[in-house]
């Protein structure tokens, strides 16, 4: 397996629609992320061993950048080409994805926590693998649940 190396994202096309969510890659393919995105206040920690991408859109939510987070599989050509970003992260690593978005590592999940009086916009996280598909929204809630733990 040869190093992926950090991939900074592009600004891409975003539909969100009834049931999901549709992003719209620069080189005209689209993806549909199944939901809708469950609401989650301000972080929330995937599931073991998925494929995490967190979607930051614009306030309105036509537009937004993608990262993947510690994505071995795609080389760093094709995420160029779609206009999707990547960050690796060490084991207990943490990293700025965006201004108020953060992404950290614990064990074999991944932590997406943000800071929404930061992003305008809205942050999403979609943890996936062959058997299920998770789709969050991070919100501000009322205090009460300060985490979400993504199963």
């Amino acid at each position: 397996m040869s190093a992926r190396n950090n991939v900074a994202p592009s600004t891409i096309g975003v539909d969100l629609v009834d049931g999901g969510v549709v992003v719209e890659y620069l080189d005209g393919r689209d993806v549909f992320y199944h939901g809708p995105p469950e609401p989650v206040d301000g972080a929330v920690t995937t599931p073991p061993g998925k494929e995490v991408h967190v979607l930051v859109t614009d306030p309105d939510g036509v537009e937004g950048v993608m990262t993947y987070v510690n994505d071995r599989n795609t080389h760093d050509d094709i995420l160029e080409s779609t206009g999707v970003g990547r960050v690796m992260l060490e084991r207990d690593d943490e990293e700025e994805l965006f201004p108020g978005v953060t992404v950290a590592t614990e064990g074999y999940s991944v932590r997406v926590e943000a800071d929404l009086s930061l992003v305008d916009g809205r942050v999403f996280v979609f943890a996936e693998d062959e058997m299920s598909e998770h789709a969050y929204e991070l919100v501000e809630g009322d205090g009460n649940d300060d985490e979400g733990d993504g199963g």
